[in-house]
């Protein structure tokens, strides 16, 4: 493996804390220890890989899942749980400007579908994963931002004005907001794990502790090859995100950007203490800034906080981080500085130049696919993307938008590119003021 980030940032140091791992135990996956041979061999097992396994399982083909640590251990098992329209960086002027205005208009359909696909497996799975909250509320962290808000106020949601805040239960120092009806929150490693138990219902193996080593093309095949076994596919999935590799495959160099996220979540609040706050809403929510905190209150009445913003990974690092997130807590809703953070972990998002996701088949590589950056919003794309990889692999139409069919390009410095991340922050820090 040939990563970007130092070694602590893919241990359990970032990891430990994590709350979701108190709200459900990890199935027991075996390690694969001898050959085998499948149609597909996926790697990665996320919310991608998952619900690829899925769809090709139903369709009647053989297929391995590849975990390189445990089940849930990545970005689908310690993510904020936020299943709503997303998936890339790029304003609506930007996606237009860059892909049409036919592209851009498909790429919005494309993040409602990723919403509805979600709700879809939930339902037909009968997947209990503590979904709550009708769509999702930005809200105004300056008055500039507001103004922005109102201007494009214009895709079937609610503006709120300041003084309409209160008695939605939204309480903070907010500028206003802006409501969709697209969206919900879920606990997303019971969402995974569910995914995972339908995938297994129709034959598809999963395999833990299970890191693919080396990917080799043969004439008729691909060979997988792990620290105890090897596997033999028509097929193979890239599915590993932010926690990618930079030699697996060669072509994925230098075409992904790690990012961290960091979350908290507190004890549960009393009725007297949501009430001092003034958050009464369960709408799961975030700010309009470009290093974005988001937030929600939980059914258990516990209260999840995460930003983005982290760019070292150490030990010390992450104190600072985690300290950070804890001063804009208490900055943001000060009725609650003194409540207890039982919980904290961080952990790895993932970026494209052209700052949107891809689903694909990789140059040169006939039978294997790839899909990756979600840029934060892994719940519904990476699900959605993962459907899509299914479909290439079985011949059919993706019905992927243009975004997201084209391969991303290179980002400048190589394997020193997150160089680039300091005074691209430093810039979006600048344009929150």
């Amino acid at each position: 493996m040939k990563r970007l980030f130092p070694e602590y940032t893919y241990g359990s140091g970032p990891r430990s804390g994590c709350w979701w791992d108190e709200t459900i135990a990890a199935p027991d996956w075996p390690v694969l220890q001898d050959d085998l041979s499948v149609d597909v061999a996926i790697i990665g097992g996320g919310f991608t890989g998952v619900t690829a396994a899925l769809f090709l399982g139903q369709a009647g083909l053989s297929v391995a899942v590849l975990e390189a640590e445990t089940p849930g251990w990545g970005a689908s098992g310690r993510n904020g749980g936020f299943c709503c329209r997303g998936g890339s960086k790029l304003s609506d002027r930007g996606m237009a400007r860059r892909y049409g205005v036919e592209g851009a208009e498909s790429f919005a359909r494309a993040k409602v579908d990723a919403v509805n696909l979600v709700a879809d497996l939930l339902e037909a799975h009968q997947i209990e994963a503590d979904v709550h909250s009708k769509g999702e509320t930005a809200l105004a962290h300056t008055a500039r931002a507001m103004e922005k808000l109102r201007r494009s106020a214009d895709d079937g949601g609610c503006l709120h004005e300041v003084a309409d805040l209160p008695r939605l239960g939204l309480g903070g120092d907010f500028f206003g907001g802006y409501s969709v009806p697209v969206g919900f929150g879920l606990n997303p490693r019971k969402y995974l794990f569910g995914i995972a138990n339908a995938a297994a219902s129709v034959g598809v193996r999963f395999f833990q502790k299970t890191m693919a080593r080396d990917i080799t093309k043969t004439s008729a095949s691909f060979d997988v090859r792990t620290a105890s076994g090897r596997i033999k596919a028509s097929n193979v999935l890239i599915c590993t995100n932010g926690y990618s590799s930079e030699n697996m495959p060669e072509w994925l160099s230098g075409r992904y950007m790690p990012a961290q996220s960091t979350v908290l979540v507190t004890r549960p609040l009393t009725e007297a203490e949501v009430s001092a706050q003034g958050w009464t809403s369960d709408q799961m929510s975030y700010d309009t800034r470009n290093l974005l905190h988001y937030f929600r209150l939980m059914p258990d009445r516990r209260f999840l906080f995460g930003m983005r913003g982290g760019l070292r990974s150490s030990p010390k690092a992450e104190a600072a981080i985690r300290q950070k997130v804890q001063r804009d807590f208490k900055v943001m809703f000060p009725a609650w500085a003194d409540v207890d953070v039982t919980n904290m972990w961080s952990g790895m998002v993932c970026l494209t130049q052209d700052l949107t996701p891809f689903a694909g088949p990789v140059p040169g590589q006939n039978g294997m696919f790839a899909g990756l950056a979600y840029h934060g919003n892994g719940v519904a794309m990476g699900t959605y993307c993962g459907r899509a990889l299914s479909r290439m692999v079985l011949g059919q139409d993706a019905e992927l938008p243009e975004p997201m069919a084209r391969p991303p390009r290179r980002f400048p410095l190589g394997s020193w590119r997150r160089a680039l991340m300091p005074p691209a922050y430093a810039l979006m820090a600048l344009a929150d003021l």
